[in-house]
């Protein structure tokens, strides 16, 4: 049976795909078959393949096996701006059987998927559509990345109050260290912990090259996957 997480943040530009890549090379250095997803992504650029996303292809590049572009992001939309408004600017409806069937095939090869949504946690993949509705359709647990910054405490605990509400468990938090001039991160670190309802599974350095192999391993050993497989 192929375990999943969705992983969500607090805002915009915390993180998650620095703390997905982490995920799977942690998954994979247990040998586990770990594949990335990344259902609705906005700001492409046009290749000869189409449209690409930054995000997704870092996700595809820390998984074991690879999966096929179009699975592994169903939409890839142009503008670099809410999902929403750039599925509507493309004229695309997202639609969550599409996505359902495109994780279909990337689960029926791996044994643990990583799925990154968009944003933070309610900000809608699309007209009509929550990211707990996904998350909750292929049975996955969330894992809520953190960025340390100033205000982090109120968007953790708002947005772990909103994960359960929305009937879906929180599995575990990351910080990440996303302002590297942060004033005293060891003691939001500690209210962190003792505020969020779910166990820290890790603290990540500043990565600015979060697309980075390397730095996925590196990020990677900073993780403590204990609360999640046991």
């Amino acid at each position: 049976m192929t375990r999943a997480w969705f992983v969500t943040g607090t805002d915009t530009g915390v993180g998650k795909t620095v703390a997905s890549v982490a995920l799977l090379h942690a998954l994979r250095s247990r040998g586990l078959r770990a594949v990335g997803m990344k259902p609705v992504a906005s700001g492409c650029e046009w290749t000869d393949g189409g449209w690409r996303n930054e995000d997704a292809l870092a996700l595809i590049a820390a998984s074991d096996p690879a999966p096929a572009y179009h699975d592994a992001n169903p939409y890839a939309l142009e503008h670099a701006t809410a999902p929403q408004l750039a599925a509507r600017d493309a004229g695309v409806a997202v639609a969550l059987p599409v996505l359902q069937s495109a994780y279909a095939r990337l689960a029926s090869t791996a044994q643990a998927m990583v799925v990154e949504g968009a944003g933070g946690w309610l900000a809608p993949m699309g007209d009509g559509l929550d990211q707990s509705e996904f998350a909750r359709a292929i049975g996955a647990d969330v894992v809520l990345v953190v960025g340390l910054r100033l205000g982090c405490l109120s968007h953790a605990r708002l947005s772990a109050r909103a994960i359960e509400a929305d009937g879906c468990r929180l599995a575990g938090w990351i910080g990440n260290t996303v302002d590297p001039d942060f004033d005293r991160p060891d003691d939001y670190l500690g209210l962190l912990r003792g505020a969020l309802p779910a166990p820290c599974l890790g603290l990540l350095p500043h990565l600015p090259r979060k697309g980075s192999p390397a730095g996925g391993a590196w990020a990677a050993a900073r993780l403590d996957l204990a609360a999640l497989l046991d």
